[in-house]
């Protein structure tokens, strides 16, 4: 698990901690449940789809990505081939100092 520093309005900070502690929760897990809702389209219920709804109307709600699938070995290993073909950065380097 990881933690994040947020900084915020103190009026915000307050808010937030009121909420949080009207459903009986810390402000760290109301704000894990309220990313968590923003940012997982799997997450259903009406709780969920009130907070994407009040984050798209103010513009904060991100569009989903697309699908991306993972190269293949194949394709990995001609990039890598490909990538060290190059003219090493330590020549540009040393070319543009003369």
């Amino acid at each position: 698990m990881q933690q994040v520093t947020w900084r915020a309005p103190a009026e915000l900070v307050e808010q937030v901690r009121s909420v949080a502690a009207q459903g009986g929760q810390s402000m760290n897990e109301f704000l894990t449940r309220v990313l968590e809702a923003v940012t997982n389209p799997e997450l259903g219920g009406s709780e969920a789809e009130r907070v994407r709804e009040r984050l798209a109307r103010a513009g904060l709600l991100a569009p989903p990505g697309s699908v991306r699938t993972r190269p293949s070995a194949e394709a990995v290993a001609r990039a890598r081939k490909a990538a060290g073909s190059g003219t090493p950065l330590a020549d540009i380097v040393s070319r543009d100092r003369g």
